[in-house]
């Protein structure tokens, strides 16, 4: 006989009369001497599948070691349920042991842990009913980005995961050598001699991939990135991972309107295929942790999102009158606090700010007529302040290289890059969206670090 999963068992009225077969961890086992009922789930849905057992069929001995967290083989027939709350029912004919889980040592034998509690076992928490709806949400939304791009005719570039480059010009970069550590080559001047290392100079895990995306897009007219990116940050914040996955699309001959347009696309796409596809999931979290994220999505999807000047946003926070932690003023890179105030108070609508201070955006990004702004593009949501950032990119080669030479940008790390200005220019933009920031907002969690399987942050990488 052929497994069925449990969630096809609780959605395929068909299959009510027949035999099946499922496998799955137990959730818990009750009952008496005549009849025990076991939950069972196998990670197909959040929703249990409950066994009937008639005790003339087994003996208390068989059922002894089938403890919460176990794993076990039932075989029976699939009837409607007298119970409320669920569809149907399997009355047991047959049950197998798989493993068995020691209920004195078993981690999540009990409920109520706490989320900080779940991170140090993080090996275990997606067996758990929340961390199992946030990984099928996660893999949804996953699957929607690839959806939406192959729709349009994006195509899927890999871009590098070790480079020379630092796209953000932050520096905070892990670094990868096969170097000997304890014993390091040096040059005349007593710095490492990074010529002897295996690519013959100083290499890193990626910050991101949107230079290399440029150069795709100004081949293949509009690619997309997605895949894992890395930061040495040493934040030990809700918002700050040190691995996460980024999606960045970039497209030719797109300027800043095409590309904001695009965000907003992209954004409401996503979230209505969660909405469709994930609605027990969702329901779950917010019934057990997030009592408005149903209305909070749906904010999002029905709303056209607001667009405004950096400068304007400066303005409606200065007259706000409100007392915000971090003082707010023309040439600051605004906080959280600042972004939400406009979406959640002001607009009560996502917003957009575009033509940020070229001081405090990258060097890629396209200057405007005033020398002052660049075309830089933030969306704001609720909850979680800015969500994407992006830009037309500079198409202009002596204004790329002037500005490279200001930030001091070693330019032998960027002779590939300034080639695509050199060599067949275009308009162009692209965005990047940090995949957990995404899910973090559509299941409603607070800390991004309950959004990954296996967070990565300082001091934490144990699994």
């Amino acid at each position: 006989m052929k497994r069925t999963s449990i969630k096809n068992l609780l959605t395929t009225p068909s299959l009510i009369g027949t035999v099946v077969e499922a496998k799955g961890w137990v959730r818990t086992r009750r009952g008496n001497k005549h009849v025990q009922f076991i939950q069972l789930n196998d990670g197909s849905t959040i929703n249990n599948i409950q066994v009937v057992l008639d005790m003339t069929k087994f003996t208390d001995e068989e059922l002894k070691p089938v403890t919460t967290g176990s794993s076990i083989r039932v075989t029976g027939k699939l009837v409607e349920s007298m119970g409320k709350g669920q569809s149907c029912e399997i009355q047991a004919d047959t049950l197998e042991l798989y493993g068995t889980a020691d209920p004195a040592t078993y981690p999540l034998q009990k409920k109520g842990h706490t989320l900080e509690y779940m991170r140090e076992i993080a090996h275990l928490r997606p067996r758990s009913n929340f961390f199992g709806a946030v990984l099928r949400v996660r893999s949804a939304l996953a699957f929607a980005i690839h959806k939406f791009f192959n729709e349009r005719g994006f195509y899927y570039l890999h871009t590098p995961l070790i480079t020379a480059s630092d796209a953000e010009g932050a520096g905070a970069m892990f670094q990868v050598t096969t170097l000997d550590l304890d014993n390091l080559p040096k040059t005349e001047e007593g710095k490492t001699d990074y010529s002897k290392d295996f690519f013959g100079k100083h290499t890193s895990l990626t910050v991101s991939g949107q230079l290399e995306g440029e150069l795709g897009a100004t081949a293949l007219g509009q690619i997309y990135t997605f895949g894992p990116t890395f930061r040495a940050e040493n934040s030990n914040t809700p918002r700050h991972l040190s691995e996460f996955w980024m999606i960045e699309p970039e497209m030719a001959f797109y300027d800043i309107t095409d590309n904001m347009d695009l965000a907003e696309e992209f954004l409401k796409y996503c979230i209505t295929y969660a909405l469709e596809n994930c609605e027990d999931d969702i329901k779950f979290l917010e019934e057990r942790f997030d009592k408005g994220l149903t209305e909070r999505l749906k904010f999002v999807v029905e709303n056209d999102f607001v667009r405004l000047p950096y400068g304007e946003g400066v303005k409606i926070l200065e007259a706000s009158g409100k007392k915000f932690e971090f003082p707010v003023h023309w040439g600051t890179d605004l906080q959280s606090e600042h972004e939400r105030y406009l979406v959640e108070e002001h607009f009560k609508k996502p917003v957009i700010l575009t033509d940020y201070p070229k001081e405090i955006k990258a060097f890629y990004m396209k200057q405007n007529e005033d020398g002052k702004t660049v075309r830089a593009m933030d969306v704001l949501f609720p909850h979680i302040g800015e969500i994407i950032g992006g830009s037309e990119r500079e198409a202009d080669y002596d204004k790329l290289l002037t500005r490279i030479e200001e930030l001091h940008i070693p330019m032998k790390d960027m002779w590939w890059y300034l080639d695509t200005r050199r060599f067949g220019t275009v308009p162009h933009s692209g965005f990047g969206l940090g995949f957990e920031r995404l899910v973090l907002f559509v299941t409603g969690m607070t800390n991004i670090r309950d959004v990954i399987p296996f967070p990565r942050t300082p001091g934490k990488a144990e699994f």
